[in-house]
């Protein structure tokens, strides 16, 4: 495993992090998603990713389970708040209140006293900054988090909150965006700002939802158990890409991944890990055997002339408007 700081900070993460956003507590049985962990653990992933609304909370007690018994010194564990955890107004958004009871709520879940990174999950257009900021302040002053970071913000927002969070003497130290071959909205604005500031990516679906495995094949129905087919969320969070220009696009990579000695989703991986601003790709998987897989991308070097290549096969079809991130125009 390859081991690199998250952002400037101090804190060391392993480059390949293991997220159970739509498997644990929905896509897959506790045992399978317990067997997974256990084999991220034995290739020497030690940074885990969760989300109080993944799965109407379950995932977060899964992964709590799946952990006990390690040594908690020894991971980085990370999780998320904004979206909605229950019926009542306040169970969602930035505000104080839902920030102070909602990290309460992650680490007993967890069965943790604290997690490595505390996340917003969206900006919060109906919450004032510094209002949302103050509460991660006290939230990492009563020692329940570490460093705080965000996910899916926009450039603007991240630095107004980062000079909040200076005065604040707490540390923002990441970025949680969508970030593959095929969906490079951080590029232009995000990635620049968060150089400047220090701040590391820690990138989701570096997979598109694992249309760059090349498993999905234009004209023809998704196989049978791929992630295309899951009622559970799976299925509407792929939509979007599966459309035949895409897939057709995406073949053309497999010669590509044939001449870096990989397979195509090695080469996915390793090209987000390419970018000197990521810290860690977060991966998912219903199979230990994924997992086995995609770690092999730590051992794939692409030198500007297969770049290049990937950027031809791929023209096109590749979005990179930055005004794709958006906040949510209404309470979640």
């Amino acid at each position: 495993m390859e081991f690199r700081h998250l952002g400037r900070s101090g804190m060391m993460v392993s480059a390949i992090s293991y997220g159970n956003w739509i498997t644990h507590g929905s896509q897959v049985e506790e045992d399978a998603a317990t067997s997974c962990v256990r084999a991220a653990l034995d290739l020497g992933i030690t940074t885990f990713d969760t989300a109080d609304v993944y799965a109407g909370t379950r995932a977060e007690s899964v992964l709590g389970r799946a952990l006990k018994g390690e040594r908690r010194e020894g991971l980085e564990i990370f999780t998320k708040v904004y979206w909605p955890t229950g019926p009542g107004r306040n169970d969602r958004g930035l505000s104080r209140k839902h920030i102070m009871e909602s990290i309460n709520g992650s680490l007993t879940r967890l069965q943790t006293d604290y997690v490595d990174l505390y996340q917003a999950h969206r900006y919060d257009n109906f919450t004032p900054l510094e209002e949302t900021m103050e509460a991660f302040a006290d939230v990492v002053h009563s020692g329940k988090a570490h460093y705080i970071g965000v996910s899916e913000w926009r450039a603007e927002h991240i630095r107004a909150a980062h000079e909040l969070a200076r005065d604040l003497k707490i540390h923002l130290v990441s970025s949680q965006p969508q970030y593959s071959m095929l969906w490079r909205v951080i590029e232009a604005e995000v990635i620049p700002t968060c150089e400047e500031l220090g701040i590391g990516q820690i990138v989701w679906s570096p997979l598109a939802q694992g249309v760059l495995t090349g498993k999905y094949l234009p004209g023809q129905a998704p196989p049978a158990g791929s992630r295309a087919t899951d009622d559970q969320g799976g299925a509407n969070m792929i939509r979007s890409w599966l459309r035949d220009e895409v897939l057709t696009a995406v073949q053309k990579l497999k010669p590509l991944a044939e001449q870096a000695g990989c397979t195509p989703a090695q080469l996915a991986v390793a090209w987000v890990l390419n970018n000197s601003n990521v810290s860690s790709a977060i991966v998912g998987a219903t199979r230990p055997e994924q997992l086995q897989d995609n770690v092999k991308a730590l051992d794939v070097k692409l030198d500007a002339d297969l770049l290049a290549a990937i950027d031809a096969a791929l023209d096109g079809v590749v979005t990179t408007d930055p005004e794709k991130t958006q906040a949510p125009e209404q309470r979640p």
